[in-house]
């Protein structure tokens, strides 16, 4: 049995560029790396390839971002049949359709795992081509800490890291359908964009930082009030930033203090919302993590 981690991404800045020939979106965001994760322990055992989670809404059939990355790595190797042998169990702590990447960060940190279970020889390159398939956001998943996404969002390069932040996550309690904020955006709000004033930002921060921004924040504004005045709220308490995070539904607020974003967490709480205080995570961190889980997994590999 081994157990890794697989972290959260929040969106720095997120421009919807244009729509492209294959229907996505045309995209430039800026990901960060959260301390706050899921857990995946991954047990071999005779039978059917299997999923448990402790959130009773996540699938645990084909429609499981695991599943289908599971079933997509066994596939490329040329195996026949279906995945077996294996149990995931899932310890969901980042929560649903709230623009975290809950369900691509899943199935990166499962192709890592799987590569080195089933002593595939893939290369990285090789394996961030089949995380794309999986989803926009997956390939991330595999670089961490602050990284610049291009095309869907997939086609990823590291940037220079911004200063340790303390973050708090505020998911009000409803979700937003990925679908449905980018056909908000297509709806006409996107003619009225404009450019943000540049703002100020601490010392060391890059200087695309002061323009940050999010493309999808004001059509589900629009259709969502309450993720605006949460925003603000998280202004108010003196968050350096605070934005959007990709489609929605959680906002982010940035914070230098750590007890600063434990009060303003505190502050926020209520019934049915989700509200966590974490971190930023270099992509150093996000690689020693997952490269100590790994570890566990060459001296354990299943053939």
């Amino acid at each position: 049995m081994i157990s890794l981690p697989a972290f959260a991404k929040i969106n720095l800045d997120l421009r919807v560029l244009g729509v492209r020939s294959d229907g996505y979106h045309d995209l430039r965001t800026v990901f960060q790396t959260l301390e706050l994760h899921d857990t995946l322990t991954i047990t071999a055992r005779p039978g059917s390839f299997a999923i448990s989670c402790n959130d009773p809404d996540v699938p645990l059939d084909r429609h499981n971002l695991v599943w289908k990355a599971a079933s997509l790595l066994w596939r490329s190797a040329k195996r026949t049949g279906v995945p077996r042998d294996l149990h995931v169990a899932i310890e969901k702590r980042i929560p649903a359709q709230a623009g975290l990447g809950g369900g691509s960060t899943d199935a990166a940190a499962v192709l890592a795992a799987l590569v080195r279970l089933w002593s595939l020889d893939v290369d990285p390159p090789t394996l961030s081509r089949l995380a794309a398939r999986l989803g926009a956001d997956v390939p991330f998943f595999l670089v961490g800490g602050t990284a610049l996404g291009l095309g869907r969002g997939d086609d990823i390069y590291p940037l220079a890291e911004l200063p340790r932040m303390h973050v708090v996550i505020a998911r009000p309690g409803f979700g937003v359908s990925t679908v449905e904020a980018y056909q908000w955006f297509d709806a006409g709000l996107r003619a009225r964009r404009r450019e943000p004033a540049a703002r100020p930002v601490p010392a060391g921060w890059p200087a695309w930082t002061a323009t940050m921004r999010n493309d999808l924040e004001p059509p589900v504004v629009k259709h969502h009030p309450t993720i605006g005045r949460l925003k603000q709220r998280l202004l108010d308490a003196g968050a350096v930033l605070a934005a959007m995070s990709g489609s929605g539904s959680a906002v982010f607020g940035l914070f230098a203090r750590a007890d600063a974003a434990a009060r303003t967490a505190a502050d926020l709480a209520r019934p049915g919302w989700r509200v966590a205080c974490t971190r930023t995570l270099s992509r150093a961190e996000h690689l020693a993590r997952h490269k100590r889980a790994l570890a566990v997994v060459a001296r354990r590999r299943i053939s």
